[in-house]
């Protein structure tokens, strides 16, 4: 197992690590809208869900994947009403390239955010 790690997404709030790749596949810790300097996103669940996508891009890039390596994504949301806009935001990142997916309403998110999302990739090469 390697620890992936990288100043360009926020670092872990726990006991945990950013991501870890495990025979070629990378599997990232669920991303919430905060930024590199710890700063949750202001505005509403798209702003917050482009900025998880920010994180999960650099944490990807630090592994050796990419967006477009993903596999599965599972999304964590506050409220399914909101779905349509992080569905949105998500099929920009996501467009020709459609991981399988699943998607879940839950109580409560991390420092009370809007979105949180975790993926598991590929390693390129």
């Amino acid at each position: 197992m390697k620890k992936v790690y990288t100043t360009k997404a926020p670092e872990a709030i726990g006991p945990y690590s950013q991501g870890i790749i495990v025979n070629n596949i990378f599997y990232s810790s669920g991303q919430i809208p905060l930024t590199p300097e710890m700063e949750i996103v202001e505005g509403g669940v798209q702003e917050q869900t482009h900025q998880v996508f920010q994180n999960l891009k650099a944490v990807l890039a630090e592994a050796g994947a990419s967006l477009d390596t993903v596999v599965k994504a599972t999304v964590f949301i506050k409220n399914m009403d909101e779905f349509p806009l992080i569905n949105e935001v998500y099929g920009e990142y996501f467009s020709e390239h459609q991981p399988a997916r699943s998607c879940v309403e839950v109580a409560r998110l991390p420092k009370d955010v809007l979105v949180e999302i975790e993926v598991i990739a590929l390693i390129k090469g």
